[in-house]
C-alpha cells in the first residue's frame, strides 16, 4: 500500500496545509486517483483522528489507483481554522469543497497521478462537500461517489433536513459532474424518506446521480464505509458507475491482508472464566463482548484492566491503545474476532505491550 502521510497546500493564499494520507501501488505511475473526503465526529475538529479509509483504500489500489485521504481545514493534524456555517447546509458543502479542490490541485501537479482520470468519494459530511465540488467542473475529475453524504446539527433550533433537500437542491441546479449515491436503510443519520427527499431535489433541479439504496448493514449503515465488511456491499455499484465514467476497475495487483495476530490453544474464545485478570464486572463485559461484531478484539491488563472494540479499523490496536489511558501495567489482547491469542503472562504484546488499560472499573 506504501502508506505515508503528506501536507497540501490549502486555503485562498495556500497557507493552510492539509494532512492527507496517500496510499499508492508500486512503480512510478501516472495512477489514476480515488480521493477518499471524511465525515465530522461530534466536538473539536482538531481532536478528530486522521483517517484512513483503508478498506476502500485498498480495494483501488488493487485496481491500480493512488488514494488520497486529505483531512480538511481543522481537522486532525491539518492546519487552518474549520468553516462552520450552522445551519446553513449549502454553504457548509461548498466551505469543505474548497478543501477538495485545492487536493485535486495539487494532485494534479504530480507525475505519478494521472491528471485526467480522477474520482471523488465523501462519506457523511465528505458526501455533502463531493457533490458541492460537482457544480463545477473540475478539470480531470470524471466522478463522484456520495456514501451517506449529509451533515446532522441538531443545535440552535436548526431544521437541518429541509436545510439538506434545500442544499441537495441547490447542487443539482448547478451540476457538471456525474455521481453516484449509496444510502443504507438503517442509516442512524439519514432515513430512507430523507435520502429520497435529498435525491428528489437533487435530480429534479437537473442533478445527474444515480441512486443505489442497499438495505439494512449491520447496526447502522452509516458507518458501511468504515467496515471490512463493507466492500461486498458498495464495490459492485461502484464498479459499474466507474466504467460508465471511463475508470479502471480489474484488479491488477495483489495486496496483502494486514498481519493478525495468531491463535493459540490458551482456551476457547467463549471460556468466559479462562479469561485472567478479570474482576466479576470484567468478566460481565468479556460476556457482552462475545455478542458484538466481528472483526473485534478484548485486550486485559494484570492491574484488572480491560477494554474492547469491534468494527472499524484496527480494533486490536484500539482495544490496546484505550486499555493504554490509565493502567501503569501492560496491556495485552486475549482475543481476537472468534479466537484467542493470549499465550500468557509473557509480557507485552510485541505489536504494542507497552500499552496500559483503565482499571477494574473502567467502561469500554
Amino acid at each position: 500500500m506504501n502508506e505515508q502521510v503528506i501536507l497540501i497546500p490549502a486555503g485562498p493564499d495556500l497557507s493552510a496545509s492539509l494532512q492527507t494520507t496517500v496510499f499508492r501501488p508500486n512503480g512510478p505511475g501516472p495512477f489514476p486517483l480515488l480521493i477518499i473526503n471524511h465525515g465530522k465526529d461530534a466536538g473539536n475538529p482538531h481532536l478528530q483522528q486522521r483517517e484512513r479509509f483503508i478498506f476502500m483504500a485498498t480495494a483501488f489500489v488493487k485496481r491500480g489507483y493512488a488514494v488520497m485521504v486529505p483531512m480538511r481545514q481543522g481537522f486532525a493534524g491539518s492546519t487552518g481554522t474549520y468553516a462552520d456555517h450552522g445551519c446553513d447546509m449549502t454553504a457548509n458543502g461548498r466551505a469543505q469543497a474548497a478543501d477538495v479542490l485545492d487536493a485535486v490541485a495539487f494532485a494534479r501537479s504530480q507525475d505519478w497521478i494521472n491528471a485526467d482520470r480522477i474520482v471523488i468519494a465523501g462519506q457523511s459530511y465528505g458526501g455533502l462537500a463531493a457533490i458541492a465540488l460537482g457544480t463545477q467542473a473540475v478539470p480531470g475529475v470524471r466522478g463522484l461517489i456520495n456514501v451517506a453524504g449529509g451533515l446532522r446539527d441538531d443545535g440552535n433550533d436548526c431544521n437541518w433536513r429541509t436545510e439538506l433537500v434545500r442544499a441537495f437542491a441547490s447542487y443539482g441546479d448547478a451540476n457538471k459532474i456525474p455521481s453516484l449515491w449509496l444510502y443504507g436503510a438503517n442509516d442512524s443519520l439519514f432515513s430512507p424518506a430523507l435520502v429520497a427527499r435529498m435525491y428528489a431535489a437533487f435530480v429534479g433541479n437537473g442533478g445527474r446521480a444515480r441512486l443505489h439504496e442497499f438495505g439494512a448493514f449491520k447496526r447502522d449503515a452509516h458507518g458501511m464505509l468504515a467496515s471490512r465488511d463493507g466492500e461486498k456491499i458498495w464495490w459492485t455499484e461502484t464498479a459499474r458507475f466507474l466504467r460508465q465514467v471511463d475508470m479502471p476497475t480489474e484488479q491488477v495487483y495483489a495486496v496483502g491482508p494486514p498481519p493478525a495476530p495468531p491463535k493459540t490453544d490458551f482456551a476457547k474464545v467463549d471460556d468466559i472464566a479462562a479469561v485472567p485478570y478479570l474482576s466479576e464486572r470484567g468478566r460481565e463485559a468479556y460476556r457482552e463482548y462475545l455478542a458484538k461484531l466481528t472483526p473485534r478484539a478484548f485486550a486485559v491488563s494484570p492491574s484488572g484492566a480491560w477494554c474492547w472494540a469491534e468494527e472499524g479499523e484496527d480494533p486490536d490496536t484500539r482495544a490496546l491503545a484505550t486499555c493504554a489511558k490509565k493502567s501503569k501495567q501492560p496491556c495485552q489482547l486475549y482475543s481476537v474476532d472468534d479466537y484467542v491469542v493470549w499465550r500468557g503472562n509473557s509480557g507485552a504484546e510485541a505489536a504494542g505491550g507497552a500499552l496500559g488499560g483503565n482499571g477494574p472499573t473502567a467502561n469500554p
